[in-house]
């Protein structure tokens, strides 16, 4: 079991480390590239000249006599899911930190961004089963417990069930949401409840990958372990028909998994753990922010 003390620690370090990117790079680009779920009535008042005869409310003028238009203002309070894979796969890193370290830190900026633009935030932890499912709302405290959980919670289930979360969250989240799927996609077909989820929600698929997951380095026989399952197989990383056919497996897994999204217009972003994630979420938001400007 962590310290904790150790564990206030590293959440307040996260925090301050977060906080900072978001004032400094993100805060302004989340803010024009998200938008509210519609528009909000705010009132009536006369038409005037130059005014859009659409906007007539047509049971004022004919009370009145006078002709009157609605006002709306743009609703920008939006709530925000982030939805997060803590299967065993997530603790592998053969770099400077394991996958879920990573994904924590960037959920982490993420929820920064959304309180830092009055939004509501929610969190599910998943792994073969909805470990944890904690409802949208604002607040540093709040962001705070969602940090602590995103870091140190401990699942109870070691495989992947993303489909299942999916189908969860398309249940108890019934309005429209900004969705951030956060997980390495190495689990089963997720196919049917992707799709309900992308119609409904605005929705982000961030996938972690390690290095190691795409080509085995040359260190002779070694023992690999799937960390979900526990099954074992041997390996000569020093045949090059080997190291060869791992890269190619991963690379194809890799391609249906960026068709899967893009096809159901779902933007993608990929998170390394042997590079920094900075300019990725800047390139991100420079790019969905072109896009809503065409």
């Amino acid at each position: 079991m962590n310290d904790t003390r150790e564990i206030l620690r590293k959440i307040r370090r996260l925090e301050l480390r977060t906080r900072r990117l978001v004032e400094s790079s993100f805060a302004g680009q989340y803010h024009s590239v998200f938008k509210g779920r519609g528009m909000n009535f705010e009132e009536v008042r006369p038409y005037t000249p130059g005014d859009e005869i659409r906007a007539i409310d047509w049971n004022v003028t004919a009370r009145t006599g006078e002709p009157y238009i609605k006002k709306f203002t743009e609703e920008r309070e939006m709530t925000v899911m982030i939805v997060l894979d803590v299967s065993a796969s997530g603790n592998f890193g053969s770099i400077r930190e394991s996958k879920r370290e990573l994904a924590a830190e960037v959920a982490a900026v993420l929820a920064f961004s959304a309180i830092h633009n009055n939004d509501k935030v929610g969190l599910l932890l998943f792994s073969d089963k909805v470990e944890l499912f904690i409802p949208p709302k604002k607040g540093r405290m709040h962001i705070l417990r969602l940090i602590r959980e995103m870091l140190y919670f401990e699942p109870q289930g070691r495989g992947t069930d993303l489909a299942g979360a999916l189908e969860y969250m398309n249940k108890v989240v019934t309005r429209r949401a900004v969705v951030f799927l956060i997980s390495d996609f190495l689990t089963g077909d997720f196919t049917r409840p992707l799709t309900v989820t992308a119609k409904r929600h605005d929705m982000i698929a961030l996938t972690v990958v390690d290095p190691a997951e795409e080509m085995l380095p040359d260190v002779g026989m070694i023992l690999l372990e799937d960390p979900e399952t526990g099954e074992q197989i041997e390996v000569d990383t020093s045949r090059r028909d080997v190291a060869r056919a791992y890269a190619d497996l991963a690379a194809q897994r890799a391609r249906e998994t960026k068709r899967l999204f893009g096809a159901r217009g779902i933007d993608g972003i990929e998170l390394r753990t042997d590079a920094d994630y900075l300019p990725v979420l800047r390139n991100f938001f420079d790019r969905r922010g072109r896009r809503l400007a065409a």
